[in-house]
């Protein structure tokens, strides 16, 4: 069985390490953003709330894009619409390289660095992923994949600080628009999975219908809609975290590099909790998983947010928060795939994406709103862990409810 595996994704290997380097390049720069913000804010006239509406910005204009852009690959195919991305992230990361002020901020990290990650980031990782290896080990690989692509926070964090401490921002952004560069080889080379035969059509699954059926019947899905509207707490969760959390350290007079080291930490976690959610995806619940992580982390942020920060807490905060954070899209990405087949998974998949990228507008925006307004983040916490303990428990509830076939049974093809 092992010799069997092996030969199968020996031929793959390619287009699974191309797919995670891109994933790894566009997640970790674009998380290490809000690293910059403190700097930015206090060199050129822009406010909090506008740097703030610019992050925002971005998550919508992923979320608004990444539907449409999961519709095109089934007749353009994967390799054009995730080269074309990486072009544009790395235009958007360059133009914010240069910025002097609030348009091209919000042209450069909102909108282009948005576009780029619709179309060569993670929904694009997962269904190239999901479309390349056996049924049998589907969600162990996308946990993998999802694992891979979490060095580059690992990485570009500690990096992106390190050099504007020595140098200044821009020089740092320089440097993060060179690595943005290798996300279009990277791209290319996860293309090569438009040469792989059509995968089998899934009996009773979405892929025989036209793209308006096959929406029309994932809407209809009860599971589905719970699943969208809880990734849409997700979003707010974490996008409030990568933004605002360097500036609540800053707030509360701690070393500017332990944001650095926090959100680092994050992404050293992310590759546990990807590996453990997808191993454990392949043997209970997808959904039910995906609840117990929102309930974890909202009991986690309240945790934290009731103490005063210090280096050690941080760290511990940042652990735990990283093992539960991209373990959601193995899940999300195995749940569509399992449920709807694979010809329209990118589409669909992409639709539960911009509810969570609403979410990101609102709790970056949000977030920045009301540290304006109040001068601290603890209306924001607050409501944060309301609403994804919330999340959490009806996300459970309807998964448990729902719960069909026999834990560990093989996923469909």
């Amino acid at each position: 069985m092992q010799q069997s595996t092996a030969s199968q994704l020996r031929p793959i290997l390619p287009i699974l390490i191309g797919s995670a380097l891109m994933l790894t390049l566009t997640m970790g720069l674009r998380q290490s953003l809000g690293l910059f913000m403190p700097a930015i804010t206090n060199d050129i006239s822009v406010t909090v709330t506008q740097f703030t509406l610019a992050i925002a910005i971005q998550n919508l204009c992923w979320g608004i894009f990444q539907p449409i852009v999961g519709s095109l690959t089934p007749r353009y195919g994967f390799r054009p619409v995730m080269v074309g991305g990486g072009a544009i992230y790395l235009g958007g990361m360059a133009l914010l390289s240069v910025s002097q002020g609030f348009l091209t901020i919000v042209i450069g990290a909102g909108v282009m660095i948005g576009i780029g990650m619709a179309c060569s980031s993670t929904a694009l990782a997962m269904a190239v992923t999901a479309r390349t290896v056996p049924a049998s080990i589907r969600s162990v690989m996308l946990g993998i994949v999802s694992a891979v692509g979490s060095l580059g926070s690992l990485i570009a964090a500690p990096l992106g600080q390190s050099v504007m401490a020595a140098f200044d921002w821009r020089v740092a952004l320089t440097v993060f628009a060179a690595l943005a560069l290798l996300i279009v080889p990277a791209a290319w080379m996860a293309g090569r999975v438009d040469r792989l035969p059509a995968p089998p059509i899934q009996k009773d699954s979405a892929d025989d219908k036209s793209l308006r059926d096959a929406l029309r019947m994932a809407l209809g899905d009860l599971s589905f809609v719970v699943m969208t509207m809880a990734y849409f707490v997700c979003g707010m969760q974490l996008i409030f975290l990568l933004t605002h959390l360097p500036a609540y350290l800053a707030l509360c007079g701690a070393d500017p590099m332990l944001a650095a080291t926090a959100i680092g930490v994050i992404g050293g976690m992310n590759i546990l909790g990807s590996l453990f959610f997808g191993w454990a995806g392949g043997r209970w619940s997808k959904q039910a998983l995906l609840g117990m992580i929102y309930c974890g982390r909202s009991f986690t942020i309240a945790w934290y947010f009731l103490q005063v920060p210090t280096p050690q807490n941080t760290v511990i905060f940042a652990a735990i928060m990283g093992f539960l954070w991209l373990g959601v899209g193995p899940l999300i990405a195995g749940s569509v795939a399992e449920r709807f087949g694979l010809r329209w998974q990118a589409m669909l998949q992409g639709v539960t994406f911009s509810f969570h990228q609403i979410g990101s507008f609102l709790g970056a925006l949000g977030g920045g709103l009301v540290f304006d307004l109040f001068g601290n983040y603890d209306v924001a916490v607050k409501f944060g862990v309301s609403l994804g303990l919330f999340a959490g428990i009806v996300q459970i509830a309807v998964a448990l409810s729902r719960r069909s076939g026999t834990p560990g049974a093989p996923q469909p093809a």
